[in-house]
């Protein structure tokens, strides 16, 4: 019977090591792709709070594997901003705001911004939740667009694959 020289168990050890390493590659690589699709988050910020908007609506630009959430509330003092910060998928992509004001008399306003009046690629942006003395801000919602046809028509126009959507709410006077 023949000894193992010091060559022969540095080999032996390296290959058991490339075995293990090579196992748990692949392992991670089939972990990683069975993981669920992540959908990017907004982050709101006013007077005080911080909210982490899903989706809701979440489509691929075919618009399909759509997943639908809810409107997210954030309690804003009318006159007092709302900042967004836009997430790398957001943010590096063609996007809209749909701003919804409302007058004391219930008559709604809606006005938009696009990426367009931004620097490229902006990521926190300020709303105004007052903009004019008689507006006050009830709803914001941010739509990644892409442009569809109606068959029967012919017409195009955009639609959101995507939208985060946020309620604006007053707060509650606080009793004293």
């Amino acid at each position: 019977m023949s000894k193992l020289n010091a060559r022969t168990i540095v080999a032996l050890v390296a290959a058991g090591l490339f075995a293990v390493i090579a196992v748990t590659a692949v392992w991670v690589g089939v972990a990683v792709s069975k993981a669920p699709a992540h959908t990017p988050q907004l982050t709101a910020y006013a007077h005080g709070t911080t909210i982490t908007v899903d989706p809701f609506m979440y489509c691929t630009v075919r618009m399909e594997n759509c997943r639908y959430g809810e409107t997210t509330p954030l309690e804003v003092p009318a006159g007092d901003p709302v900042q967004l910060s836009l997430p790398d998928a957001v943010a590096e992509s063609p996007w809209l705001i749909q701003l919804i004001y409302q007058r004391p008399s219930g008559e709604q306003l809606d006005r938009v911004l696009s990426f367009a009046d931004y620097p490229d690629r902006a990521r926190a942006l300020t709303i105004e939740s007052k903009p004019e003395p008689d507006l006050r801000l009830i709803g914001i919602e941010v739509q990644l667009p892409i442009l569809a046809r109606d068959i029967a028509t012919g017409q195009e126009s955009y639609i959101p694959h995507a939208a985060w959507s946020i309620v604006t709410p007053e707060p509650e006077p606080r009793e004293s």
